[in-house]
């Protein structure tokens, strides 16, 4: 029994990973109709980028790392905005219905190129700013940085929905979300709101890459599957459900890690995939998603 909590409190904090970034993907699909397949490497110059700067900012592991959150949600903010002018504006503005696909996708290589160059092809150690004695939590062993993974998921996910529901601003993306033909009507920047959103998905990721990173090794490639699997997770909870993206994360992480236990290392992700083509199977919306009807 020990060892079976020991392996869903791994995986509760591997899917909450699985959810923000989730989370990021509904934040562009609610407000524009496309998705950032770039969104693992999000994560991952978010990860890297927090490695450079915890090395330069003085005041201890703790401090630097409280520090460096802030400066890589901003630079994450940057590069989301980067990733809409250049590879998602166009396909929109010409209502191309795939060229975003392919745009962003050629963006998250040549930012895994970029990544490779300046930090190398080596995986690198993130110095954790907690202590790595575990805390014994109903008999299994759980390290404290699991456990601020979950609670700083869960915040800034939390952060996100009080700005949308509350601020002036946050009600504007919810407005178009609902309908961007009428938000604009009603005098709604929406193209404006369309870079928000990416910013703040990418804002997102990369606030998830420095939660991860003290949990696994940090390099050029720790995005790719991360994304991938997140997608997975935001197609199982439904696109249009925040709550589907954590419910959808904490099933796919917990699968993971007791099928890596009890199955095998090599056919952990299999599980979680089979899952996905099940949900797919019977409800394509996703488990909390709502099914659309378009009129033609």
């Amino acid at each position: 029994m020990e060892i079976l909590l020991q392996l869903v409190f791994s995986g509760i904090a591997l899917g909450m990973i699985y959810a923000v970034i989730a989370f990021g993907y509904q934040l562009t699909f609610a407000t524009s109709g496309t998705l950032n397949f770039g969104q693992g490497e999000s994560l991952m110059l978010g990860a890297l980028v927090g490695l450079s700067l915890v090395g330069t900012i003085h005041g201890g592991p703790y401090m630097s790392y409280l520090l460096m959150i802030p400066l890589v949600i901003v630079f994450g903010a940057l590069q989301g905005m980067l990733v809409e002018w250049i590879g998602v504006r166009p396909a929109i503005k010409i209502k191309s219905e795939f060229g975003w696909i392919m745009s962003t996708i050629a963006l998250a290589i040549i930012f895994k190129n970029v990544a490779e160059n300046i930090w190398g092809k080596d995986d690198l150690t993130f110095p954790s700013p907690l202590s790595s004695a575990p805390i014994e939590i109903l008999g299994a062993n759980v390290q404290p940085m699991q456990v601020a993974v979950v609670v700083g998921a869960l915040a800034i996910m939390a952060a996100v929905e009080i700005f949308n529901r509350k601020s002036i601003y946050g009600k504007a993306v919810v407005a178009t979300a609902n309908d961007r033909d009428a938000a604009g009507l009603m005098g709604i920047n929406t193209g404006a709101v369309i870079t928000f959103s990416y910013a703040l998905s990418s804002a997102v990721a990369a606030f998830a890459g420095v939660l991860v990173a003290p949990l696994t090794l940090t390099g050029a490639t720790m995005g790719a599957s991360l994304g991938l699997k997140a997608f997975a997770v935001a197609i199982i909870g439904g696109l249009t459900s925040g709550v589907g993206a954590i419910v959808g994360g904490l099933i796919l992480g917990i699968t993971e890690t007791t099928a890596g236990y009890y199955i095998s290392t090599g056919y952990k992700d299999v599980p979680g995939l089979l899952l996905l083509l099940l949900v797919l199977a019977v409800k394509p919306s996703g488990l909390f998603g709502k099914a659309a009807i378009k009129k033609v």
